[in-house]
């Protein structure tokens, strides 16, 4: 007989955040998505046979997204969430780099050095003298 899933992962619920653009509004936001996160148990549960053992050595680790859709910030409206992030494997997800690490690979790949913060262009004279008044 084989084994459920269940018997194989514990499950934990977890909340990440993720940057999604909504289709009516066109604004993009920060949301709080639920997951579950289901660990590969340490051992094997009892009155499991050979196909249950090749099985469990190939599990891993990986995240479930709950919610499909969510509601936009700005304009109220619901949309769905795109769904080829649907479920993520752990051991995938820890080796992504963090935005900064990942505009500073940008940077270094694209020849630019570490720039300071750009000065704003001084205005012309005629915007910054002093005006005579109307007549």
């Amino acid at each position: 007989m084989a084994l459920d899933e269940r018997a194989l992962f514990t499950d934990r619920p977890e909340t990440r955040s993720g940057r999604y653009q909504c289709p009516k509004c066109r604004r993009t936001n920060e949301y709080n998505i639920r997951w579950v996160r289901r660990a590969k148990k340490d051992r094997l549960p009892a009155g499991a046979d050979e196909e249950d053992r090749a099985k469990f050595a190939k599990l891993r680790d990986y995240l479930l997204r709950l919610d499909d859709e969510v509601t936009c910030k700005t304009c109220g409206k619901k949309f769905e969430i795109p769904s080829q992030h649907s479920l993520m494997f752990v051991d995938q997800l820890a080796g992504l780099p963090d935005e900064a690490e990942l505009e500073r690979e940008i940077q270094q790949a694209s020849g630019e050095t570490e720039s300071a913060p750009e000065s704003k262009p001084a205005l012309p004279a005629r915007f910054t003298r002093k005006s005579s008044g109307w007549k």
